[in-house]
């Protein structure tokens, strides 16, 4: 696959409750929105995104704290951030999306799919946290009471150019690895102090010392008549696959795909395989039609 430019999908900007939301859009057909990790931004979804614009329109905003959207003191909860793409459907005028989330964005999705079925027509995780209480130590470390005044060492400014320069350096001389360079895109953005104080208000949203403190797991019977994928690499070493596997299990009717030889970022690592495996479950499953009976039903059943 030739390589993508930011260019091909450029930033725009709406105003979401007085703040700066950014996101990038492309394609036409039906609306994939696509929801980063923590300390990511729609950018991660550009290698995918390409491969898809010819049949869909895909959409992928920075959440409120991330990329080049406004970073305010604020609820950085996963249900703040659904409630936040709601509002922000409804001011692009998108009335239904398929909502794709990894990692972070993965526990949104959920959150989303959930508070607003209406609008939800298939849900797709890929390394989706909020399945399980495991999670990588460096992110539990980082919700330690004092995280925020040890990152500035952790996360010092200079580091910034001189790790640009080394992954000019390797690029140059046709040295790639995705999941490296994604890595470092997310560590990257927590030189900038604004950008650490929101990874934190974030990270404790959903994260504790003991691991993820926000769990799905109770409602995925819910999603019985919302089509659910669920996309992990196997090699996942911040979540693990054993989570993709309990999911399945305890949603009925979900689809299950695990990618050989790849890490917590397939739509990065092997965006060709991942659209492959996205595209042919858009092609195979109808949109979701449940009714609030059918929710109503759910609830019950669940609740005896």
């Amino acid at each position: 696959m030739k390589p993508v430019h930011h260019e091909d999908f450029p930033v725009e900007r709406v105003s979401v409750h007085g703040y700066d939301l950014a996101f990038r859009r492309g394609g036409e057909g039906p609306v994939l929105l696509l929801l980063h990790g923590i300390a990511g931004s729609s950018g991660t979804w550009i290698p995918a995104m390409q491969l898809l614009k010819s049949d869909y329109t895909v959409l992928a905003p920075d959440f409120l704290g991330h990329g080049k959207s406004a970073k305010p003191l604020g609820d950085y909860s996963l249900g703040n951030h659904a409630s936040g793409m709601r509002d922000f459907l409804h001011l692009l005028d998108v009335e239904r999306v398929t909502v794709v989330g990894q990692s972070f964005g993965g526990g949104v999705a959920m959150q989303f799919a959930y508070q607003f079925p209406e609008l939800s027509e298939r849900l797709v995780l890929v390394d989706a946290g909020g399945l399980g209480r495991e999670v990588s130590w460096i992110l539990r470390l980082c919700t330690l009471p004092g995280a925020e005044y040890l990152m500035p060492l952790l996360f010092p400014s200079f580091t910034r150019d001189w790790g640009d320069a080394i992954s000019g350096f390797l690029r140059d001389r046709g040295v790639r690895h995705a999941r490296a360079a994604e890595m470092w895109r997310s560590y990257r953005s927590l030189t900038e102090p604004e950008n650490r104080r929101a990874f934190v208000r974030t990270m404790r949203a959903v994260i504790d010392p003991g691991g993820q403190s926000v769990s799905a797991r109770d409602r995925l019977y819910l999603a019985a008549h919302m089509p659910t994928l669920i996309v992990w690499g196997d090699q996942d070493k911040i979540i693990p696959v054993v989570h993709a596997y309990q999911a399945h299990d305890a949603i009925p009717n979900s689809r299950l795909e695990v990618i050989q030889g790849v890490g917590h970022f397939p739509h990065v690592e092997d965006p060709v395989r991942f659209v492959e495996i996205l595209r042919d479950f858009l092609r195979t499953t109808q949109p979701s039609a449940a009714t609030p009976d059918q929710l109503r039903q759910l609830l019950r059943r669940g609740a005896m």
